[in-house]
């Protein structure tokens, strides 16, 4: 049986040294989630970019670079003076950036999933 207050000590603890990671690497004060005496409406600071904004950053850049090799590759194939290396190597680079935006996406469904399956 799990023993309740020993179980509400441990999650007082964690939460404890979440908040100091926390502090210790932005150093300001906790977000609202973690910290229940901040409003969980409190808008963001202006300036400061969101994980949306840096995930939606991060898919605009690959798709650009994706973007640009096809117009190279396409460029190459109407036989326009366009060395061959440099649609490889755009190629390369669309391909890296599409794996990296792809291995990012796994990571943050992963944790999702981890989080979403933690016992209370």
């Amino acid at each position: 049986m799990i023993d309740k207050v020993n179980t509400q000590a441990n999650i007082a603890s964690m939460l404890a040294t979440i908040r100091q990671y926390q502090t210790d690497a932005t150093g300001k004060n906790t977000p609202a989630i973690l910290n229940p005496t901040v409003s969980p409406n409190a808008a963001p600071e202006v300036g400061k970019p969101t994980f949306s904004d840096a995930i939606k950053s991060a898919v605009i850049k690959t798709n650009n670079v994706e973007q640009h090799a096809n117009g190279l590759q396409e460029a190459y194939e109407r036989g326009e003076d366009v060395p061959l290396t440099d649609v490889v190597l755009a190629m390369q680079k669309s391909s890296l950036a599409f794996e990296a935006t792809l291995q990012v996406r796994n990571k943050v469904l992963k944790a999702y999933e981890d989080i979403l399956n933690m016992p209370v």
